[in-house]
């Protein structure tokens, strides 16, 4: 290939990928593909060489969108609202009012755990949510007895509750308060929960490194769930399309 068809073969997959991105935030997973390529300006043709399906699709988006929330988060550490734990309700609305603007995000954040999308960039979100936690919970912000899948969970329902709301934030408002210092205590936890790449104190130390099944770089693990299969992104495009082309 040369460095011109290279050239133009970035440029479709961008204009592909900024079309999706409208379309998924407008729409959802519900979008036909057709509609998304005829957008972009482009065959449906050229977006299966880019992406092998809708869902494959689908995920780079949503990968793209959580990254830059990850970013968010991690960025809000070092933000003097992290040592009054007053960031880490920054992040849990800011959170839930861009899944309320973009439907591939709110689907992706309410999907149950078999369906999730994106599972690295959602480990690397959590992660940064988790360490936002752990500071609001330090200076007294938090109840102690919050844990990272308590908030997880009542994320996802906000995002499901903001959306039939007629009145934007008053789910969250009234969820964040009720973690906030102060309030009734929790029932025990009788069994662990535990989700990929979120913080369970009640895990067993993480193994040797995940490998990726593509290029077979090691992958660094959570404490808990599942290990990933990919290093990234572009691994994993390149699995959907040898599937795809058999």
């Amino acid at each position: 290939m040369t460095n011109a068809a290279r050239a133009d073969a970035r440029h479709n997959r961008a204009r592909v990928l900024e079309a999706a991105q409208e379309a998924f935030a407008a729409e959802g997973l519900s979008v036909p593909l057709d509609v998304i390529a005829r957008r972009a300006g482009v065959g449906a043709g050229t977006v299966y060489r880019h992406f092998p399906s809708k869902e494959a699709l689908f995920e780079a988006v949503v990968h793209d969108r959580i990254e830059r929330l990850a970013d968010e988060l991690t960025a809000l550490l070092t933000t003097p609202g992290a040592a009054t734990g007053e960031a880490f309700f920054t992040a849990f609305s800011s959170t839930v009012e861009q899944a309320g603007l973009n439907k591939a995000l709110c689907e992706s954040f309410v999907a149950t755990p078999k369906a999730e999308v994106a599972p690295e960039a959602r480990r690397r979100y959590g992660i940064a949510l988790a360490a936002l936690l752990d500071r609001a919970c330090q200076a007294g912000a938090v109840r102690p007895d919050a844990q990272i899948t308590d908030v997880m969970a009542l994320m996802a329902g906000c995002v499901a509750m903001e959306a039939h709301s007629a009145t934007p934030g008053r789910a969250t408002t009234l969820v964040l308060d009720g973690l906030r210092t102060g309030r009734s205590p929790l029932p025990t936890v009788t069994k662990p929960v535990t989700k990929p790449g979120y913080r369970n104190e009640t895990s067993e130390e993480p193994g040797p490194p995940a490998r990726c099944e593509e290029c077979g770089t090691a992958i660094p693990t959570s404490r808990t769930g599942r290990p990933p299969r990919f290093c990234g992104g572009a691994c994993r495009q390149k699995a959907h399309r040898r599937r795809a082309t058999g």
